[in-house]
């Protein structure tokens, strides 16, 4: 435990501000396999899960409908920025490496789009692709036989 008296343990949500609600839902539930955790959603905010969390929370992706004119859901005057406008990089969401090639065949099956990345220096695989707003989804394993020694 570092001297602070607290240690972060895991990643808790990712939220995005989307003026596309609709498509980015589709997207999330049948592009890449997110549950949707069950709720009421007319309030124009989406709640998907990633993966069990630490302490009970679950680790989520949350939707936030830039639409809804419910003002603490933009907590910004700023427009909806995605893609290259946005300050967001990426989104990394983590997978056996054994399923890299079922998304390859997803993703030619449904004709999306992506690019395949290895960093070597971590041991990692990334098969990278865009939501409907233009922000980049990275599907990454890890693999030790991919640990490149020069880094």
């Amino acid at each position: 435990m570092a001297e602070r008296g607290f240690k972060v343990r895991a990643l808790g949500e990712i939220a995005i501000r989307t003026a596309n609600l609709e498509a980015m839902v589709a997207f999330y539930r049948d592009t890449i396999g997110l549950e949707v955790l069950a709720g009421n959603y007319s309030d124009g905010i989406v709640f998907f899960r990633i993966a069990e969390g630490f302490g009970g929370h679950t680790s989520v992706l949350a939707l936030f409908d830039a639409n809804a004119g419910r003002p603490e859901l933009a907590p910004s005057d700023a427009p909806v920025a995605g893609g290259a406008g946005s300050t967001l990089h990426h989104i990394a969401l983590s997978l056996p490496f054994e399923e890299q090639d079922a998304v390859r065949a997803w993703y030619d099956s449904r004709g999306i789009v992506y690019r395949v990345q290895e960093f070597g220096w971590i041991g990692w695989r990334g098969i990278f692709t865009t939501d409907p707003d233009g922000n980049t989804v990275e599907l990454v394993a890890y693999d030790p036989s991919m640990l490149d020694p020069a880094g």
